[in-house]
């Protein structure tokens, strides 16, 4: 069962997504909040599997509770932010905090339920074949590391690989055939990639890889 909280100063748009989750069998809404603090303080009370947070609420915006809730020892709550405004700085926020996923209200209800079963799972939320271009526009205002930072010595020549492809955007089965091993074993060193480096999900291993400058940055399309 995946569990969720739901944080947006409507109390119309909580209700309607707390009965959109209640259709979901593998779903239950395990709280509600109506600003940034009290979003911060129930996900470190209840532990939810997934957070979908509004940006703008009151006393603390989405973007700073996320910070906060990530941020948290121990967390392990997935973040997913939500807006009306498809705006850069907002999407470049919300990476650079960790999210999950940045999307928007007007998405159809399927797709916000699939979206939370993605973040769940701990798998990136942007399709494969815009991830490059999207990461490379954001970290392009990023300070680069002056140093391979020591992190990277942990990976092994293969996990090493498995980052290189991620960072291009390649699929699991992609890198599955790239590498002529099965998807499980692909998954696993996914895993363990992300656990070295302290990364969230897919999406930051590719900011990772930009900011470190391990692949070429390419001009935004």
């Amino acid at each position: 069962m995946i569990r969720v909280l739901l944080a947006d100063d409507h109390a119309m748009f909580r209700s309607g997504m707390r009965a959109l989750l209640d259709t979901q069998p593998d779903f239950t809404c395990v709280g509600e909040a109506s600003d940034g603090r009290e979003a911060v303080a129930e996900t470190a009370r209840l532990r939810p599997d997934v957070a979908v947070l509004d940006v703008r609420m009151p006393r603390l915006d989405g973007l700073a509770a996320t910070e906060a809730i990530l941020a948290a020892p121990g967390n392990d709550t997935r973040v997913l932010v939500l807006t009306t405004y498809d705006a850069d700085e907002y999407v470049y926020r919300a990476l650079r905090a960790g999210a999950s996923g940045f999307l928007l209200k007007s998405l159809a209800p399927e797709e916000l339920v699939a979206a939370m079963r993605v973040a769940a799972r701990g798998d990136a939320l942007i399709d494969p074949s815009v991830t490059r271009r999207l990461v490379a526009k954001f970290t392009s205002v990023l300070e680069p590391a002056a140093a391979e930072p020591p992190e990277l010595a942990r990976l092994t020549s293969r996990e090493r690989e498995v980052l290189l492809l991620l960072a291009n955007a390649c699929s699991n089965a992609e890198i599955a055939r790239r590498l002529h091993v099965g998807e499980e074993t692909v998954k696993t060193h996914v895993s363990r990639v992300l656990s070295k480096l302290g990364l969230p999900d897919r999406v930051h291993a590719v900011v990772y890889a930009y900011r470190h400058k391990l692949v070429p940055a390419e001009p935004p399309a």
